[in-house]
């Protein structure tokens, strides 16, 4: 059983540095002997970060998958080894790799640790090799489709009905109807948690179904400032935090994405509710328009990477 003193969260490679360096450095460079010019290398800035971090959030494990689909430097500190915090890495990489449609993913393992990623599937090939003065072990996992969930498939694409919101009410009802036509995933780029729309117990049952529908259910979450819901005792936080493995939420880093005016809601089924003002409830939307869904997926996923977890919630997560 993995112990629930720790957890793993994405890490942005801007905000997250100096914990990726504790770690890596402690286990690959000192205790290792490394060299650290080999440590480091480009892939760094191009690959997609975790970390694992105890309940004081100190970082305690990390690990990272490249775009040439492979997972590497997966480093855990000595008095963290043994409690289940490498598989938890593991299994939060692999998730990533099945999103981006990863057939297969490969990794070089120490050879000591060829049981351990064996046990999670992968399967060592080709002769043992030196790798920094370490005997290393080539060893790769196909991943099954991430289209292949938990049910047969979406069903037929929804009514193109165009949405409007004037007012809350409106609002409401458009946010509830796109929440309940989403199967799997929900995309929320949000100033302070509208809590109007998202502090509702219709509209938190309506995520709760959705978080719970699969093994693949996401809802992602980018707040912009997260000192307002949690003052207010903002009803969705406790929710993120109950259903960490299927909630989670971001604050920008970069200041253009702090100063974004606008709100708004994706569902998995190209239907959009866009607020021009992020403080206001006014809007447009579609049940199902995907030319400009794409649009709003391709910032919502590029604000989402240079974002980071924020720091007030990663407080009240430990």
């Amino acid at each position: 059983m993995i112990p629930d003193d720790f957890g793993v969260e994405p890490a942005s490679w801007a905000a997250d540095l100096a914990d990726l360096r504790a770690v890596r450095e402690q286990v690959f460079v000192i205790e290792q002997q490394v060299p650290v010019e080999h440590e480091w290398d480009a892939l760094d800035e191009k690959s997609r970060h975790v970390l694992a971090r105890d309940r004081d959030g100190r970082p305690i494990g990390t690990g990272r998958l490249t775009p040439e689909h492979g997972i590497g430097r997966v480093a855990v500190l000595a008095e963290w080894r043994g409690k289940g915090v490498g598989e938890a890495i593991m299994r939060v990489l692999l998730e990533q790799a099945r999103a981006l449609h990863y057939p297969e993913i490969e990794l070089h393992a120490q050879s000591h640790a060829v049981p351990f990623y064996a046990k999670l599937g992968f399967e060592p090939y080709g002769a043992e090799f030196d790798e920094c003065g370490i005997a290393h072990r080539m060893m790769r996992r196909a991943l099954e489709p991430f289209a292949g969930r938990d049910s047969a498939g979406l069903s037929p694409k929804p009514e193109a009905r165009i949405l409007v919101a004037d007012d809350r009410e409106q609002a409401f009802t458009a946010t509830a109807e796109l929440l309940a036509d989403a199967k799997y995933e929900v995309a929320i780029y949000t100033r302070d948690l509208d809590a109007a729309l998202f502090d509702v117990p219709a509209t938190l049952d309506a995520l709760k179904r959705v978080a719970l529908s699969g093994r693949h259910a996401q809802i992602r979450i980018i707040v912009q400032d997260a000192k307002k819901p949690l003052a207010d005792g903002h009803r969705l936080i406790a929710l993120a935090q109950r259903l960490s493995s299927t909630i989670a939420l971001r604050t920008p880093v970069d200041e253009r994405d702090l100063q974004y005016p606008s709100a708004f809601l994706l569902n998995d089924r190209a239907g959009y509710l866009f607020r021009p003002l992020g403080n206001r409830l006014e809007g447009e939307g579609s049940t199902y328009a995907p030319g400009r869904h794409a649009q709003l997926r391709e910032l919502f996923d590029q604000v989402w990477e240079r974002s980071a977890p924020s720091e007030e919630l990663r407080q009240l997560a430990f």
